[in-house]
């Protein structure tokens, strides 16, 4: 793909601008935002998204195009199910409601720079070591059934729990008080940690797990860092709004999980057979390529998209049937 200096440096500009405008804003004026607030922002990003779906498609050709949307869509899916983990989080360390917007601000640009870093560093494997996408495929595989295992456990996760966050609020002077993103303040000449600094320190530690699935699963769809860092970028922005609008619907979200992980199982499938068919390993085949088929965008697209719908078709109507079955018990049965 062949993506101009000036390409790149636009879409730079317009993601840094973009940053700085919702920093300026919540930073004003902390508060929840409204339904209509998040509405009209998530609009915006979810078209922006299609339209610049659009304009690779048009551009730099149909293939590329297909991989923008089925790279974006991935993520965006990724991105959704770690919300719950920004739930759990905000509910733990007992984040304001009007300073949630701020910490999930920061997350967010936390998240977009470590997966800048991730990005450039998974670019150079692959372009130097064919076998790594054989780690990448075992990665995502792994990955996939971790998720089915802890959501058939009911296992909850506890980001709060992190080690590097422990140490923190046990070596940090960490006050009650939360002042926006103003994170430390002296108190009689004592300085005073904000607890914001440790919810900081929780996002950042997540966003880096985060990034750990995220990228290999992106790589495994295309190759290309162009669309690799704008289908994060359109991926992570309205995830904020998305926080606030969807909130409890994202409980009802059930076979998420599942959806999930058939995806990420997916791709690693593809990424291995890919690795197969750029085989360099002696010990596979002599050293030669294995002519495996190789599974092409338009389809990975296709499977992504049904999975995702299929998997909110399902979890809304088993939400609805364990509303009506609730609504038949009879109090005190259970």
């Amino acid at each position: 793909m062949d993506v101009s200096s000036l390409e790149w440096g636009i879409t730079l500009g317009v993601t840094i601008a973009v940053l700085l405008f919702d920093v300026v804003v919540i930073a004003r004026n902390p508060h929840e935002p409204t339904m209509r607030e998040c509405t009209v922002a998530l609009s915006f990003y979810i078209g922006a998204a299609v339209a610049f779906g659009i304009w690779v498609w048009a551009f730099h050709g149909q293939t590329f195009g297909i991989e923008f949307y089925a790279g974006w869509l991935t993520e965006y899916s990724l991105s959704i199910d770690n919300l719950f983990v920004f739930i759990i989080l905000m509910g733990a360390l007992a984040v304001p409601r009007e300073y949630q917007q701020e910490a999930l601000m920061v997350g967010i640009i936390l998240a977009l720079v470590f997966r800048g870093i991730f990005i450039a560093l998974g670019y150079q494997l692959i372009n130097n070591f064919s076998w790594v996408f054989y780690v990448f495929g075992a990665f995502l595989v792994y990955t996939a059934w971790k998720l089915i295992e802890s959501h058939r456990s009911g296992e909850e996760e506890h980001p709060e729990d992190n080690r590097v966050v422990k140490f923190a609020q046990s070596h940090l002077n960490v006050g009650t008080e939360f002042r926006g993103l103003k994170l430390w303040w002296r108190d009689n000449g004592i300085r005073v940690v904000s607890p914001m600094l440790i919810v900081i320190i929780a996002l950042g530690m997540t966003d880096i797990l985060f990034a750990l699935d995220s990228i290999p699963a992106i790589f495994g769809i295309t190759q290309e860092p162009y669309l690799v860092f704008t289908a994060n970028v359109f991926a992570l922005m309205g995830l904020r709004q998305l926080y606030f609008l969807l909130g409890g619907l994202l409980e009802r979200l059930v076979f998420l999980s599942y959806g999930l992980a058939f995806i990420l199982a997916f791709i690693g499938l593809k990424l291995v057979l890919h690795a197969l068919h750029e085989n360099e390993l002696a010990f596979i085949n002599g050293g030669e390529h294995v002519p495996v088929p190789e599974i092409p965008s338009l389809l990975s697209l296709g499977v992504i998209v049904t999975t995702l719908v299929v998997t909110a078709v399902a979890s809304l109507r088993h939400d609805r049937r364990s509303a009506r079955e609730n609504v038949g018990t009879p109090p005190g049965i259970s």
